[in-house]
């Protein structure tokens, strides 16, 4: 079947010969991996290595999701003027996808809003908000490896699509023939037909002075911001422009950018990944801080969605902090200090994946405000914002992800890094003037709420094969009457994909009141808990994993001992 597919892709004249002569240099098996299915297109959009075929990214796929797109668009908004945004990242390519993104829909009669150079994605989903557009698009990968790229899709309310609509949009674009239904204006008939608009600055200035009001202390950031001293990369991305401006302008004067890292490069020339979880992408900025003697490091990811930190210690070393910890160093800050003021009510509510911390967990029973679950991915977070625009019992007050992921306040509906930075750097100047670091506040933070130490495992399986093995593990793992971990007593398992959660214990079942995904949680009598997921972005199976104690001092080796166990069963699920 899929020669047929590379057959037809080498015998059409509407693909170029450069892409033709790329098919027939492959070699059998990756033939197959190019044409044996199509690209997938989920809640995320569309993600892939760049590359010929219809199981990679490229001006074709590019093409097809954007004609689909548009085709629901106009069905969806039949006698309405419809517009979108588009931003793009560093990424290889990223321009060039942009811009036939944008062709196609204004030959489609659906005006554009292009950005004129790279922005971060929560800079798109604010300029879809502000222009009042039907849609947007940001053209990037996020974290992934240079070798991919992607197409993430937003509806009107600046969030990513979920699923309801993402599976419409879905049906949209398997109608269209990649060879022969995609519609396409040249730049010049564009702009003159007003259906291409580039836009910048007065959108960015916009944007900037949102994310700044969003400054909780305005008395300490305004009179001693430039007290704190901090080193920032945007890993070759497109967070260098906005992070820095919103910083400069709340008077952080210290701030060194790491040189190496400061240009956007798709090829991520310092990193092996440029993703701000790895720690190797910190031995530049923390050579740098030492240099500095800085207090903080910021690094945030190429489309500037998710930043990493890490935090000089009281040893003068750098220490590494995850996404556990800095959410729930956020959550305790930003109600610690909205307490303060008097403005957290019963309507108060933090939102977080089912695959967070639990800690934070604590931190709301302690202000009595509200937590509610969802499940992974910022897109359900949009979502529940979304919906709280019309309950009047609830009220958004932060949200975040295991994954450096963050977001104050509501303007933009994605996690936002150039927010993050900024809410970030405003509590390390806090505990800095009550002479802590975030490492000292962290230790704080779990003498008070219990500690925790949350691990990710992720096993990387490629081509076919590797998806069959992904998703007989899962299936595995459910079909066990009580999944066995040594010395340790299973209490629940939440199945996400069936909508269904199993007390253990008590051999009794009850709904779980969120969408079906293809996740398994289970939880154990102390707290702790694992959770299989495949990633929707990458041929991985990510194992998230948990534990709880009273005492800091047993808990490195509980979670050792716990991930052994765990990679023991999953090998046995695998073999």
């Amino acid at each position: 079947m899929y020669k047929k597919l590379a057959d037809k892709w080498l015998s059409s004249s509407n693909i170029s010969e450069d892409h033709k002569k790329e098919i027939y240099d492959l070699d059998e098996k990756e033939l197959e991996d190019r044409f044996y299915k199509e690209l997938e297109f989920g809640t995320g959009g569309l993600r892939g290595i760049i590359g010929s075929g219809v199981n990679r990214i490229n001006i074709y796929t590019i093409g097809k999701v954007t004609q689909g797109y548009a085709n629901f668009l106009k069905d969806k908004y039949k006698d309405q003027e419809i517009s979108v945004a588009i931003a793009y990242d560093s990424r290889i390519k990223s321009d060039e996808f942009a811009k036939r993104a944008g062709l196609i829909f204004a030959a489609n009669d659906i005006k554009v809003y292009l950005y004129e150079s790279l922005r971060p994605t929560p800079m798109l989903s604010f300029a879809v908000r502000e222009l009042k557009c039907k849609g947007g698009i940001v053209i990037t990968a996020s974290h992934n490896p240079k070798e991919y790229n992607g197409y993430k899709v937003y509806g009107e309310d600046g969030g990513q699509l979920t699923d309801i609509l993402a599976s419409e949009v879905y049906d949209r674009i398997c109608d269209v023939d990649i060879f022969e239904d995609i519609n396409i204006l040249s730049e010049d008939e564009a702009i003159s037909k007003c259906k291409l608009e580039y836009i910048g600055e007065n959108i960015d200035r916009k944007y900037f002075d949102k994310v700044k009001e969003l400054v909780i202390r305005k008395d300490l950031v305004k009179n001693h911001s430039h007290e704190l001293k901090i080193v920032y990369t945007p890993l070759h991305g497109s967070g260098l422009l906005p992070v820095t401006k919103v910083l400069d302008e709340l008077g952080y004067s210290d701030i060194k950018i790491v040189e190496e890292q400061r240009d956007p490069d798709g090829n991520f020339s310092t990193v092996p990944y440029p993703n701000p979880e790895l720690e190797i992408v910190f031995d530049l900025p923390i050579k740098l801080a030492k240099k500095n003697d800085s207090d903080l490091i910021l690094a945030t990811d190429p489309d500037c969605d998710r930043v990493g930190v890490a935090s000089k210690g009281r040893d003068g070393e750098y220490k590494l902090l995850t996404g556990n910890h800095i959410g729930s160093l956020l959550s305790e800050y930003i109600l610690y200090s909205l307490k303060e003021e008097g403005k957290l009510s019963n309507k108060s509510t933090i939102i977080k994946t089912i695959v967070t911390t639990d800690v934070v967990k604590n931190i709301c029973d302690h202000y009595s405000v509200n937590l509610i679950e969802v499940l992974t991915g910022f897109k359900y977070i949009g979502e529940k914002i979304k919906e709280f625009e019309v309950d009047d019992n609830s009220e958004y007050v932060f949200g975040f992800e295991e994954s450096y992921g963050y977001l104050l306040g509501d303007f933009v509906r994605d996690k936002d890094a150039v927010i993050a930075t900024n809410i970030i750097a405003e509590m390390a100047l806090y505990y800095k003037k009550n002479g802590k670091t975030l490492c000292d506040a962290l230790e704080c933070l779990y003498d008070k709420y219990g500690f925790s130490l949350e691990n990710l495992v992720s096993i990387e399986l490629n081509g076919k094969e590797g998806q069959e093995k992904i998703s007989n593990c899962l299936e595995v793992l459910r079909g066990m009457d009580k999944v066995s971990i040594e010395h340790m007593n299973t209490v629940k398992v939440q199945d996400y994909k069936y909508g269904i959660e199993k007390d253990v214990v008590n051999n009794t079942k009850s709904k779980i009141d969120l969408p079906s995904s293809n996740v398994l949680k289970v939880i154990f009598e102390d707290g702790s808990w694992f959770a299989a997921r495949p990633s929707g972005t990458e041929p991985k199976i990510k194992f998230y994993l948990s534990v709880r104690s009273n005492h800091k001092e047993d808990i490195v080796a509980k979670m050792e001992e716990f991930k052994k166990n765990v990679l023991n069963l999953i090998k046995d699920c695998m073999s």
